[in-house]
């Protein structure tokens, strides 16, 4: 049931409370929960580094302006930059033989065998493909989503924006060549009401998702809406009466000029 809660409401929050900090150990938490999230091979390509508002050199805060909502990297006290560390892959066989010691992949006599002489020379064989954009990703996401939910687990709000000078950035960081920023993610304290205008726009289920081929709707029960309506997954759709009272209210709050879109 909470985790329920925690994904129904771990969508954007933009507007943080740009006075209060966040404690450092409320960002390990979120890197911890990263940490030990899925990944193929058990590489562990993803990396980030915390970017502290109140502490970083001006270069490093000025590298990560992004031109779409940039309002939101100017007030967040905490910006993380969630990068692929594409050489993780290199270690990969490394990483094979941690996960067959630990019981975690096959089974049996002559396993330790088969594992140097199939399994590893099959991944050595694709290791430059899988450096490439694409299962790293995946992989790096699903890190980045139980970040995400750990920091609404503290209270805390979350926006992850993308960005154009990802090469800027990594330079600045002094990040390896190796590595390439996936994106950015605004890290505070929520200003705005947990609702945040509601529930988003989604496409319909129907839409989205399938049973036994394309084109053959999931059947969408009425009771497992109902369920996970009354559980707080699911709330009304946007947007709120008050959305609009609230924005202005923030705008003027926050000194946010313009349209909020740059």
């Amino acid at each position: 049931m909470e985790l329920r809660r925690v994904i129904g409401r771990r969508r954007s929050i933009r507007f943080l409370l740009p006075y209060k900090p966040v404690e450092p150990e409320k960002i390990q938490r979120m890197l911890e929960a990263a940490r030990i999230a899925s990944h193929w091979g058990n590489v562990q390509s993803l990396r980030a580094v915390a970017v502290f508002r109140d502490s970083a050199p001006k270069e490093v805060l000025d590298a990560l302006m992004a031109p779409i909502a940039g309002f939101q990297i100017r007030i967040a006290p905490v910006v993380i930059v969630w990068y692929v560390e594409t050489a993780a892959v290199d270690e990969q066989a490394d990483r094979l033989r941690e996960l067959l010691k630990a019981g975690a992949l096959g089974f049996g006599e002559g396993k330790e065998e088969a594992l140097e002489t199939q399994i590893i020379p099959i991944f050595e064989g694709i290791r430059e493909q899988f450096k490439q954009p694409g299962l790293n990703e995946v992989d790096c996401g699903q890190g980045i989503a139980q970040a995400t939910l750990m920091a609404f687990e503290q209270g805390l709000g979350t926006c992850c924006l993308g960005t154009p000078h990802g090469e800027t950035i990594r330079q600045n960081l002094g990040l390896p060549e190796t590595a390439r920023v996936l994106l950015l993610q605004t890290v505070g304290y929520p200003a705005e009401s947990p609702e945040a205008g509601g529930q988003r726009p989604r496409q319909p289920f129907e839409r989205l998702f399938h049973m036994n081929g394309y084109g053959k709707s999931f059947p969408r029960s009425k009771e497992v809406v109902d369920e996970l309506t009354a559980d707080g997954m699911l709330q009304d759709p946007a947007p709120t009466p008050w959305r609009e009272a609230e924005l202005e209210y923030l705008k003027n709050a926050l000194g946010v000029k313009g349209h909020g879109l740059l």
